[in-house]
């Protein structure tokens, strides 16, 4: 681990997703190359990918950020906020590009626009109430993530190898999300149950990123 990030008030997740930053930043540059001379998607389509790209660049750089920061507690509180919030940002940024690939439209438009409205409502509670339960908030993060199973034709329209990075990547971040619910195991001074969400969350987006670049694109 780089020295700079020792002296981060949580090390480990700074560093981790200071990380997961970076190859959500390369991400993006290897969609735009793929965009630009090997694929043939629609304008939408494309715009969607990106929009998913800048989803997780926000997510990681913004819990980066935060796990890093040691300005004050205003200045924490906010960053936390921010952190939170983008959860809301990278579910719907993922839903994007799958939902206009595979879900038959209009009714794709209907079902991705109500995702946004419910991500923006979770973003409006998190700004205004910071210190809810955390059963509370990681279970709006989980029904959200999971609602694609209210209209299950749309996985099964998918291809074998795609609906297999969907799951695994949907199971990752469940797993990820009850072991913050949980707050156990704790592996050790270094790696807690903090640090373990936080890998399992990266396995979950290199699973989607896996399955938009190579299923959606």
């Amino acid at each position: 681990m780089p020295r700079v990030f020792q002296k981060a008030r949580e090390p480990f997740s700074s560093y981790s997703h200071f990380v997961g930053a970076v190859l959500s930043g390369l991400g993006l540059l290897i969609v735009l190359v793929r965009l630009l001379f090997g694929s043939a998607v629609s304008g939408s389509l494309a715009a969607a990918a990106v929009i998913f790209c800048l989803s997780l660049i926000a997510l990681y750089s913004a819990s980066s950020v935060y796990h890093f920061s040691e300005k004050g507690e205003a200045v924490v509180r906010r960053l936390k906020k921010l952190d939170h919030s983008m959860i809301y940002v990278l579910i719907a940024g993922s839903y994007t590009p799958i939902l206009l690939r595979y879900m038959p439209s209009p009714r794709c438009y209907v079902f991705l626009g109500a995702v946004w409205l419910v991500a923006l409502a979770g973003i409006a509670v998190k700004l205004l109430w910071i210190d809810a339960p955390r059963l509370i908030g990681t279970a709006l993060y989980l029904v959200l993530g999971w609602a694609i199973a209210f209209d299950f034709g749309a996985v099964l329209s998918m291809p074998v190898p795609a609906i297999a990075l969907l799951a695994a990547g949907g199971l990752s971040y469940t797993v990820g999300g009850i072991i913050y619910m949980a707050k156990k195991p704790n592996l050790g001074p270094l790696i807690g149950f903090h640090e373990l969400f936080h890998l399992f969350v990266i396995v979950g987006s290199l699973c989607h990123y896996a399955m938009v670049f190579w299923y959606v694109l």
